[in-house]
């Protein structure tokens, strides 16, 4: 069975859709997503869609049903590359996608999940300093 790999990164899980999905791919990714975040403790979902030309009122269905399910489980989700003729097609469809916030590129996307959490993500972390190591 075709599954879409979910790549975790820090505490965020990154798909990227480079195929049209059809509906049992998407109940797949769906499933599979839910699944990852509650196996890692996944606190964001990044889902790059820039390869996706067409997108119908089921695929953005699962959109929605993958933000909501994963706020629930204390993640939030992002949907990264767009391209205008989704963008006009789920609006058209009176597809809100609530719960799903979006931006331009992965990078854009990384950075908002990062806000979302308090910009802890990608910052260097500070090593815990030893109190022995104090020149007070």
């Amino acid at each position: 069975m075709e599954r879409i790999p979910i790549l975790k990164m820090g505490p965020f899980l990154l798909v990227t859709i480079q195929v049209d999905l059809y509906d049992r791919l998407a109940l797949n990714l769906e499933n599979d997503l839910i699944s990852m975040v509650s196996q890692t403790g996944a606190r964001g979902v990044l889902i790059d869609i820039s390869a996706v030309s067409i997108v119908d009122s089921f695929m953005g269905r699962i959109l929605g049903n993958i933000a909501s399910m994963s706020r629930i489980m204390d993640a939030e989700t992002v949907v990264v590359g767009m391209q205008p003729a989704v963008a006009i097609t789920l609006v058209e469809l009176g597809l809100t996608l609530q719960g799903v916030y979006t931006a331009l590129n992965v990078e854009k996307g990384m950075e908002l999940l990062g806000s979302k959490m308090g910009n802890y993500l990608y910052q260097e972390e500070e090593e815990e300093e030893d109190p022995n190591d104090r020149n007070d």
